[in-house]
């Protein structure tokens, strides 16, 4: 299960893809996920959900969709943080150097365990078919992402990225390091910039379950997506002026 060079060049808008097909289940399953669940919780002592043991499961819901997105956002920011963001958002396959310091002392893809635990929270968000197709999505295009960039480190690394491979589990996080620290020095600011959008996402969903106000919820949520394109733009300029940096050095 390899994804393609054209797959994992746009895969943002293979993700994106995913996201709108899940949201766009609402047409035919018009009820949300949590009130799905809240429904079933309650659905003897309180049918209509008007009780306030019911708005406080439907708030501890929200506030469990909003901590997966803090997860997400913490070990991306993590992986970001050694693998550097201007290669986390580049659309080439980067298989001429292996990290193994971080979070990839634990697991070998945490950025995309990180983009699982986000789809799991947003599917408390989506209709409960639509989370089913997002969660179902998102492992698809992962192991498919995971294909691609292990067969292009497995190329070029060879027998260190064989060893690595043995050590360090895919997408399960062993508790502890499997590996020695190499010393690599993380970069937080710019990780912490690269995943701001998550950050935002996951105040947004802890509003959410306080006010439980979704006309707010989707104004912070268009403003995430704004400061998500912006950092985009950045790491693509960031890119620019490395590779120019590494065209004057070699000259």
């Amino acid at each position: 299960m390899r994804a393609t060079d054209f797959e994992f060049r746009h895969r943002f808008w293979f993700i994106i893809l995913a996201y709108f097909v899940a949201f766009m289940c609402y047409r035919f399953d018009h009820l949300n996920m949590a009130d799905a669940l809240a429904d079933w919780m309650f659905r003897k002592s309180d049918p209509h959900l008007d009780s306030l043991s019911a708005r406080q499961a439907l708030q501890g819901l929200f506030v469990l969709s909003a901590l997966l997105v803090v997860a997400a956002a913490a070990i991306r920011t993590w992986a970001g943080a050694y693998l550097r963001s201007d290669v986390v958002f580049d659309t080439k396959v980067h298989s001429e150097r292996l990290v193994a310091d971080g979070p990839y002392r634990h697991l070998r893809n945490p950025l995309y365990l990180g983009n699982i635990l986000l789809a799991a929270g947003f599917a408390m968000l989506a209709s409960r078919t639509g989370a089913v197709v997002l969660i179902l999505a998102n492992l698809v295009i992962v192991l498919r992402l995971i294909g691609r960039e292990e067969a292009a480190l497995g190329a070029d690394q060879g027998d260190a990225y064989r060893a690595f491979v043995a050590a360090v589990p895919r997408l399960w996080p062993s508790l502890p390091p499997r590996l020695p620290a190499s010393g690599l020095l993380p970069r937080w600011t710019q990780a912490f910039l690269g995943e701001a959008h998550l950050w935002v996402l996951a105040l947004n969903g802890f509003i959410l379950a306080w006010k439980l106000d979704t006309r707010l919820y989707y104004i912070i949520l268009c403003a995430a997506g704004v400061a998500y394109f912006l950092m985009r733009n950045i790491m693509k300029r960031v890119r620019g002026r490395n590779s120019q940096h590494r065209t004057s050095d070699i000259n």
